[in-house]
């Protein structure tokens, strides 16, 4: 008689459970030791989560079952029906990686650009998410090229430190993958859990542009920009959004402007920005000498 899929999940979660007992080890180191999230083999073992290959494949070999958990593995999946039933509309899996939430800050101190992108992101796709896409362009007419060491750059998911590699190294352009695990193990962004991400870097204005732009490259919820300016270089700022479907831009007419100490804020907030629409916001100085490169950030 053929197990169901329930069947063959609980007999996974239970023999995965007398494994890591008799290893002596609990949830957590033995999380650890399969580079996972700590959290994550308590998720398996209730059943709030789904158990992937790689998860059954590095179980087995950490616990030395001796293929005894990746057979069973397959069984449940071989008992899967092919066309599941779908999950309620909130948390269903969309077959994207979205943004829920994404808030560009950039500051500028008279000397330096500094930004720190904050992106809510959501998995709804079937697999889990180990890295994220981050580009940053530069004027390619600036003296001298732009270095990581100049730009600084940092990440965090959860409040752990992120890796990152370099997917492109040129002079003007940088391409990397924010990565998701550390020295210290993984923590991949499962199917149907969303986090917030964070990274910052900074740019000498010498190479930085007199305009920020941000691209919805990713289906999103919602989109925050903020930019703040030293309040005695009397900046003027303004904005466009350009569409994929327009060979023009439309003037963005929600900047607001206040005035914190001897700062001016400019934000602006859109709901459901169109998929790969782009925002780009100008700016002015009137006082002489903060004229800027231009640069595309498009993080």
């Amino acid at each position: 008689m053929e197990l169901s899929a329930q069947e063959a999940m609980g007999t996974f979660r239970r023999e995965l459970t007398a494994w890591r007992e008799r290893r002596g080890l609990s949830k957590k180191q033995l999380g650890t030791l399969m580079l996972f999230d700590p959290s994550y083999v308590s998720h398996i073992e209730s059943g709030r989560h789904r158990p992937t290959e790689d998860f059954a494949r590095r179980a087995d070999d950490v616990l030395r079952a001796e293929g005894e958990l990746l057979s069973l593995w397959r069984a449940y999946d071989d008992s899967r029906p092919r066309r599941s039933v779908p999950a309620p509309p909130a948390e269903r899996l969309t077959g994207e990686l979205m943004v829920e939430h994404e808030e560009a800050l950039m500051r500028y101190d008279g000397e330096r650009y500094w930004v720190t992108i904050r992106r809510q992101l959501y998995n709804g796709h079937a697999d889990p998410v180990a890295r994220y896409f981050v580009k940053i362009a530069v004027d390619e007419l600036a003296n001298s090229p732009l270095t990581w060491a100049e730009l600084g750059l940092k990440a965090t998911c959860r409040g752990l430190d992120m890796d990152w590699t370099a997917n492109l190294d040129l002079a003007a352009l940088k391409e990397i993958w924010l990565l998701f695990e550390n020295p210290a193990g993984r923590f991949p962004l499962y199917p149907g859990e969303r986090t917030w991400i964070e990274y910052s870097y900074t740019v000498n204005r010498e190479k930085w542009g007199s305009w920020f732009q941000r691209a919805v490259r990713l289906p999103t919820s919602r989109l925050t920009v903020k930019m703040r300016f030293p309040a005695d270089l009397d900046p003027k700022v303004w904005g466009m959004e350009m569409l994929m479907t327009s060979s023009r831009g439309a003037p963005v007419s929600l900047i607001d402007s206040t005035r914190e100490g001897e700062f001016i804020d400019y934000s602006f907030d859109t709901a459901s920005p169109p998929l790969h629409a782009r925002y780009r916001f100008e700016w002015s100085f009137a006082v002489p000498g903060h004229a800027s490169r231009e640069v595309d950030s498009r993080a």
